[in-house]
């Protein structure tokens, strides 16, 4: 099988969409397809081996400019005729994830899409909610054309079924058990931070609105106004547009910056606690890498991240945007350790049961069912 697969972003690490991007085109190789790669947004330090990744022509999107706008032009054309794909994967939905559909359906090719993440739950962050219509207009159009859309669990799947998209199907998300693992917790490392004899509070994401951070500080702010401040260590992961306003409202709080490779499992393993309110995650993969660490977790009422702890068990579900809640939840775990052990292991074994080679292997099956069903379609015409 020949899968020509497009992604908005190919950075190793940027985010856990592209992760899981990672893991599955790692997969397709073990299993002896042939992928190719188109991105706008690739690494220079990234080492891709023998996988061929071709960089598409960008700029930086206004309001996000970690991320890329891409452009698909004739040289992208004849990219793809050359490597004769049998089918597309489009992970994102953006004018290049159009033209990679639109050839896709030239061809009779089929194509399918993923839901990495929930990008119309960002306008309202934005204050650009007067464009949800046309953006869900443009969305059902994109996903009701493609021959599947894999949504990440059954809540997205219902929320995108609601909005009239059809052909929706699951595809969960894995962790690597070798790289996230609570072994690779450092006392050491608890030292730099000043958090040895402490509980550590753990966020890992983007430093932006949408990411409910704003929850985060007020928690933070709580702890130190009820004189919690040498019980309690905050530690974020990550970097983004908001972090000035972080630090300034966080003053002892640690900043990692952006962690790749072993950093970011152990900064993990050295937490106590994942607090991640995000109302905006279609499955919430920081939350998994969390389980797998060894971190109950506290999340919000909305989103995929409380589909993963009502699964597992290994953690607390607030009401979104409720301060006192997740305060509240955060001082109980802070002043239970059984309970707070109790999640911790319930944690580790939901992620136990997530490997990659199981969840990207029945997603493997379901492509080659496409193109069977595709060629037998079109000999039949």
């Amino acid at each position: 099988m020949k899968i020509a697969l497009y992604a908005g972003t190919y950075v190793k690490d940027k985010d856990g969409a592209v992760r899981s991007i990672y893991q599955l085109v790692a997969s397709f190789r073990k299993k002896g397809h042939e992928v190719v790669v188109w991105s706008s947004d690739v690494s220079e330090q990234d080492s891709h081996g023998s996988l061929k990744v071709h960089r598409l022509p960008s700029v930086p999107i206004p309001l996000y400019p970690d991320y890329k706008l891409g452009f698909f032009g004739s040289v992208t054309e004849s990219e793809l005729n050359a490597f004769t794909p049998d089918i597309v994967h489009i992970s994102t939905p953006d004018i290049v994830g159009r033209r990679f559909l639109l050839y896709a359906k030239k061809k009779k090719l089929p194509v399918v899409s993923v839901y990495h993440t929930d990008f119309p739950s960002y306008l309202g962050y934005y204050k650009l909610g007067f464009a949800l219509g046309p953006v869900w207009k443009y969305l059902r159009w994109f996903y009701n054309s493609c021959d599947v859309l894999f949504a990440p669990n059954d809540i997205v799947r219902q929320n995108l079924q609601r909005k009239g998209i059809r052909n929706v199907e699951i595809w969960s998300r894995g962790i690597d058990r070798e790289v996230f693992h609570p072994l690779r917790r450092s006392e050491e490392l608890r030292r730099e931070w000043g958090a040895a004899g402490r509980t550590v509070f753990v966020y890992a994401g983007r430093f932006v609105l949408y990411k409910d951070i704003e929850v985060v500080m007020s928690v933070y702010e709580r702890f130190m106004r009820d004189g919690y401040g040498d019980k309690v260590s905050f530690v974020m992961i990550g970097s983004g547009p908001e972090e000035a306003e972080m630090r300034r409202r966080m003053p002892d709080a640690v900043f990692t910056g952006y962690l790749t490779g072993t950093a970011l499992p152990e900064a993990y393993a050295c937490g106590d606690v994942f607090l991640f309110p995000s109302t905006t995650e279609a499955f919430g993969n920081v939350v998994l890498e969390a389980f797998a660490t060894g971190l109950p977790a506290v999340v919000s009422d909305i989103g995929g991240c409380m589909e993963l702890v009502r699964k597992s068990g290994a953690g607390l579900v607030a009401e979104a945007g409720d301060v006192d809640q997740f305060y509240a939840h955060c001082r109980n775990l802070l002043e239970d350790i059984r309970k707070c052990a109790a999640l911790r292991q319930k944690g580790l074994d939901f992620a136990d049961g997530q490997s990659w080679a199981v969840v990207n292997g029945a997603l493997i099956d379901r492509y080659l069912a496409l193109i069977e069903r595709r060629r037998i379609v079109y000999i039949g015409e």
